[in-house]
């Protein structure tokens, strides 16, 4: 994929020590701290935070108001919507800091995290999920798994498209948009 020359806001600051794969955007009021690295074709929504350690894949759209800690990792095509936010510290206090206690989070290839989801670190969100709105992700999240709600809970599956998957008695299920099919077996998808 060619991508335009990298954009960043006026505004925005970018530490000596950040790596920023080529054209990328960067928007309004958006820190990235040195040590992050930032693949392709990323696009980085308007006051977006990514700090120290956090590596973002090719052509991850990241939202405004995104907060985006140590230890977070996100592959390729990964969306985070507006206002989600990562931990990396389980058992946080001001008064005794634990920056050497940071989990890692993982958000798999082609995920999507909703608006103002919180992913509690040490968990993985596996390849294609789809964490809903609001969601608080306490777990791990299975490939194209559907979850929502607090603590977040699987509700179903969805396609690499992003579309609700119903499968019918031998496991079978069409994405409605693309026409792939998709094979439910000892709870994994597959893809046919």
């Amino acid at each position: 994929m060619q991508h335009t020359e990298t954009f960043i806001h006026h505004t925005s600051v970018v530490d000596e020590g950040a790596i920023i794969g080529g054209g990328c955007k960067i928007w309004h009021f958006s820190h990235i701290y040195a040590g992050a690295v930032i693949g392709e074709g990323c696009n980085i929504g308007q006051n977006v935070m990514v700090a120290s350690d956090v590596i973002l894949g090719k052509n991850v759209k990241v939202q405004n108001n995104v907060s985006i800690y140590s230890g977070v990792v996100c592959e390729d095509n990964v969306f985070l919507g507006p206002s989600c936010v990562f931990t990396n510290v389980r058992t946080p206090r001001s008064e005794f800091p634990r920056h050497n206690r940071f989990e890692k989070t993982t958000v798999g290839q082609g995920a999507t995290v909703g608006a103002n989801a919180t992913i509690v670190c040490g968990v993985k969100i596996g390849q294609y999920a789809f964490i809903g709105a609001g969601a608080v992700v306490t777990r791990t999240v299975p490939d194209y798994a559907l979850v929502s709600g607090n603590p977040a809970r699987q509700t179903g599956w969805v396609s690499r498209h992003g579309c609700r998957l119903r499968f019918d008695n031998d496991g079978m299920a069409v994405c409605p948009e693309s026409g792939i099919s998709y094979r439910l077996l000892n709870n994994h998808i597959y893809v046919e």
